[in-house]
């Protein structure tokens, strides 16, 4: 095959934006001879730094059609495949999108960027652009455009960073990665690493566009093409230009999987050690962040324990399986420290023991049935522990977790652990915690302030008590208890940025009232049937 890759100027000063787009399209048009594959690179309909949601918008509307007119008539006259970025408009606003043109000037293809970079996600008054990236939080295979025989994948500039996606990008054989780039902050050397890594991880030729931000620059540009192999085909650096050269894609890197192993791909002799469990929580059954989740919510109050023990494992796994957006969890420590998951601290009701959970030790608790008393299919299940939680279900859903130790005061908080279970098994921004006691809300938030917190009732029947104590820690979210709330207590937290959970409704009527008052999160002891009636 024969390719070109650009590399136009690129000016950190947004009134140059005009010149160097018309520059970009001089470009183009220089461009007649015969190719099979034209890449140019991330947002090449706004070629300059513009700042602020209005001002992107405004660039990237003006100047889209120009080039996508302008790719097409070139794909035309050089009978050549387009791979050319620029943003789409959609009922959400604008996408960062990769359009792949035919040889006659046809969209046949669009990639939308899978990690939309955080001046995408931001809006306008955050300092970013407000792009439309609601698709991005949703589980999908890799993007893969089989044109004429060779199987094409894509990346955008900020998809170089997430090394765990080339593992599942190789297992799709692609033989060429189309890179559309804008990538300003990083090194000649560090970019060059990261492309190399990318080509031998895949077994795929790598052809990266990106800009120029000048000669003398030592970072950003660096449009490349880097073989199966490794190696560097030609790197541009700064240099302004196109770039002209054959390759073979169908050209792989085979080495022997380990000593006297047979010839393999990279990703092949990889694929036999693999061990999923050491890794970040990754794939389609994780769900989006905590931060990210959606609103409205329905809550599984102690799992979906209206078909198994409350607080237990199959009434989690049940909750999950049924797709509920959060569980909520209680968490007592043992007399020797052992964190575990039950909501009274005696555990008469849910159990065929006596005494607290605070005065038992772990062993103790085991030689109770937890399940006996909610039917006898549950007879033998045993309480399960914190971290047996974590591990099963972390990532899997959003883990609302009551300390019920916080809210007694205890001199021993376990603060310190229960932060460290949460990031060993990948779950901090899966999880928030809730509690009465509004000094370990204020502790907690100190050392950990990437997991969430939420103000729990502390007892006053004063409807707007909880929205207080919110605004006073600086606190975002609330878990109104019935009855000591009104409409006009959501209407004010709101006001103030503030998410309002409501405990509880199992009756369906009721829960539609809540919903219509405005609440956010409902918990629920009947998960199904309120999730049916609500429609969700």
């Amino acid at each position: 095959m024969r390719a070109a890759v650009f590399e136009p100027r690129y000016s950190m000063n947004a009134e140059e934006l005009d010149v160097c787009f018309s520059e970009l399209l001089s470009m183009m048009r220089s461009l007649a001879e015969p190719l099979d594959v034209i890449v140019l690179p991330e947002y090449s309909d706004v070629p300059a730094d513009v700042s602020g949601e209005a001002a992107f918008y405004r660039a990237a509307e003006e100047n889209g059609p120009t080039l996508l007119r302008e790719a097409a008539a070139m794909a035309v006259r050089c009978h050549a495949y387009v791979f050319v970025n620029a943003a789409h408009k959609t009922e959400g606003g604008l996408r960062n999108t990769t359009h792949v043109l035919d040889r006659e000037g046809k969209v046949v293809g669009r990639y939308f960027k899978a990690h939309p970079a955080p001046s995408e996600v931001k809006r306008g008054e955050e300092g970013g652009h407000g792009l439309d990236v609601a698709y991005s939080y949703r589980a999908a295979e890799p993007y893969v455009l089989t044109l004429e025989g060779v199987r094409f994948g894509f990346l955008t500039c900020y998809d170089f960073y997430f090394y765990e996606a080339f593992s599942r990008l190789s297992r799709e054989r692609v033989d060429v990665i189309i890179g559309c780039s804008l990538q300003r902050t990083d090194t000649h050397e560090a970019l060059s690493i990261l492309c190399r890594h990318l080509a031998y991880e895949t077994n795929a030729y790598l052809l990266r566009s990106s800009v120029s931000l000048g000669e003398d620059s030592p970072v950003g540009g660096c449009s490349m093409a880097v073989s199966p192999f490794g190696e560097e085909i030609f790197n541009r650096k700064n240099r302004v230009g196109i770039e002209i050269f054959d390759f073979d894609p169908h050209k792989k890197y085979g080495k022997p999987a380990g000593h006297g192993g047979a010839i393999s791909a990279h990703h092949e002799y990889i694929e036999e050690g693999r061990r999923p469990w050491l890794y970040r929580n990754g794939g389609p059954s994780v769900v989006p962040f905590d931060r990210v989740m959606p609103y409205p919510r329905l809550c599984a109050h102690r799992g979906f324990n209206s078909v198994a023990p409350e607080n237990s494992l199959p009434a989690f796994g049940a909750a999950v399986a049924l797709g509920a957006e959060e569980i909520e969890l209680d968490v007592y420590s043992t007399r020797d420290g052992v964190l575990v998951s039950c909501h009274d601290n005696n555990v008469e009701r849910v159990s065929d023991g006596h005494g607290r959970i605070t005065d038992l030790t772990y062993e103790e608790l085991l030689g109770f049935d937890f399940g006996k008393k909610h039917g006898e299919k549950f007879a033998g299940l045993k309480i399960p522990t914190l971290e047996e939680v974590l591990c099963r279900f972390g990532g899997r859903v959003v883990m609302n977790l009551h300390i019920k130790i916080w809210d007694l005061g205890l001199a021993d908080d376990k603060m310190e652990e229960i932060v460290s279970l949460l990031r060993r098994y990948d779950c901090e921004r899966h999880c928030y915690f809730m509690t009465s006691n509004d000094e370990m809300l204020k502790k907690v938030r100190a050392y950990a302030p990437e997991i969430g917190v939420c103000v729990g009732w502390d007892g006053n029947p004063d409807p707007m008590s909880m929205v207080d104590r919110a605004l006073a820690l600086g606190v975002d979210r609330i878990q109104l208890f019935k009855p000591h709330f009104t409409e006009k207590t959501v209407k004010r937290a709101h006001e103030n940025g503030i998410k309002c959970n409501v405990f509880f409704a199992d009756d369906v009527e009721e829960a539609k009232r809540y919903r219509a008052m405005g609440i956010d999160c409902i918990l629920t002891n009947d998960y199904l049937a309120v999730k049916t009636a609500l429609g969700e």
